[in-house]
């Protein structure tokens, strides 16, 4: 639980953080800004209508990266779909900016959590630090 701590909350300070995805054989990459922690569980959150959606359905395993104070972290791992309300009502209370555009029941909603991930923390003055959960 601790290394997931650590992995949400550096995501947390960065405030954006970049997904990567692949449709077919190009990778894709967006920015995010979508983090909970939330019943052990470490949760991103997009919409069933955006391609990103189709591509995660197509092939889960992701990597993200985020940036702030000097460090940055890769995170890589496989992403499972939890159609839970509560995670999704957890994420809106989080982010309330959500609320304009999504709602636990709207059927486009999509909570997503880390199955398995390694997380790797960098910078140019340390040397690296890998957790896996």
């Amino acid at each position: 639980m601790e290394a997931l701590e650590k992995i949400c909350k550096f995501i947390d300070d960065a405030g954006t953080y970049y997904l990567a995805t692949v449709e077919g054989d190009q990778p894709r990459v967006r920015p995010f800004g979508t983090i909970l922690l939330y019943d052990g569980k470490l949760y991103i959150q997009t919409g069933k209508v955006k391609a990103v959606s189709r591509q995660i359905a197509a092939n889960p395993r992701v990597e993200l990266c985020a940036f702030t104070g000097g460090k940055w972290l890769r995170l890589s791992g496989i992403l499972e779909e939890d159609d839970n309300r509560d995670v999704k009502v957890a994420m809106l209370e989080k982010l309330p900016s959500l609320k304009g555009m999504y709602s636990p029941d709207d059927g486009n909603m999509q909570m997503l959590y880390f199955r398995s991930g390694k997380a790797v923390f960098s910078s140019f003055t340390e040397a690296p630090e890998e957790l896996v959960f």
